[in-house]
């Protein structure tokens, strides 16, 4: 779900909100937004302080505030203190912070924006380009990473129709799929990266892309054709709609004797830096 818990995160003032939709609004994560405004250590402990205070004060937090799983830092889901928009006005009003303004603002264009990005779902598409082209990718990996997401959004809109609904059975299943395409569950993906918290897909290269595309792709087909329901049956159709694409690696490998998946990362080098050097590299080759 690493792809559902990107488009979670935003910032505020260079601080990550974690938020999640639910029941056609946003939820934020109160703690965060409580370190955001107040810059301590200990946001826990003042948000535990604040919702005593707002008791007092008649506000019903057991009723406005939901307990929703959000990714944690360990990049596990974890029960988390959410807040709906209007309920996080309220709660802003009770921090005395300079930056408490500035940050209703901000909150009023972020639900402002998903209105807007209902209506025109490319307007998404579009700041999600402007969000990666920022962090240094080029426009060629931009275009398979959104489309990615797009298949990505797909596969998971299937599972539901077809009884998956828990969190934990889409990590198995997607797991199933990578393990059949490269061999290696996303876990050991990232370690093979050398990576930690960070979101495995947005380190892969073109190819790595493709055929995590054409794996999650073949299987939402096999699922469908398979008219598969249920964890075990979609689990089988997982098999081989990774065997698909691991067969298809397998094969590009052979032809040009080069490997799909590679241990490079962009954590020291952005994308585009390090694609062009590639390209520099593979030019002066074919020049000597």
């Amino acid at each position: 779900m690493a792809d559902e818990q990107q488009k979670g995160l935003i910032f505020f003032q260079g601080k990550q909100i974690r938020r999640t939709w639910l029941n056609e609004e946003w939820w934020f994560s109160v703690v965060d937004i409580v370190g955001a405004l107040t810059q301590t250590d200990r946001a826990r402990k003042y948000w535990s302080d604040l919702k005593t205070k707002l008791q007092e004060e008649g506000f019903e937090v057991s009723e406005k505030i939901g307990q929703l799983k959000l990714a944690a830092e360990d990049g596990k889901l974890r029960f988390t203190d959410c807040a709906t928009t209007k309920n996080m006005f309220r709660i802003v009003q009770s921090i005395p912070s300079p930056k408490a303004e500035p940050f209703k603002q901000w909150l009023a264009q972020v639900g402002y924006d998903r209105v807007q990005e209902i209506q025109n779902p490319e307007l998404a598409q579009k700041r999600m380009k402007e969000i990666y082209k920022a962090k240094g990718y080029s426009d060629d990996w931009i275009e398979k990473r959104v489309r990615g997401i797009a298949v990505r959004d797909e596969l998971t809109d299937e599972w539901k129709k077809r009884g998956l609904l828990e969190e934990r059975e889409y990590a198995i299943l997607t797991a199933e799929i990578s393990k059949a395409t490269f061999g290696m569950t996303p876990s050991e993906y990232k370690q093979f990266k050398g990576l930690k918290r960070e979101n495995l897909r947005d380190h892969m290269n073109d190819l790595e892309l493709i055929f995590t595309m054409l794996g999650e792709a073949s299987t939402t087909r096999i699922a469908r054709d398979k008219d598969a329901f249920g964890f075990l049956e979609n689990k089988e159709a997982a098999k081989k709609g990774g065997i698909v694409a691991g067969v298809a690696r397998r094969e590009l490998e052979q032809q040009s004797v080069q490997k799909v998946s590679t241990p490079d990362n962009y954590l020291a080098e952005p994308e585009k830096k390090r694609k062009k050097q590639i390209d520099d590299r593979n030019n002066q080759i074919k020049l000597s």
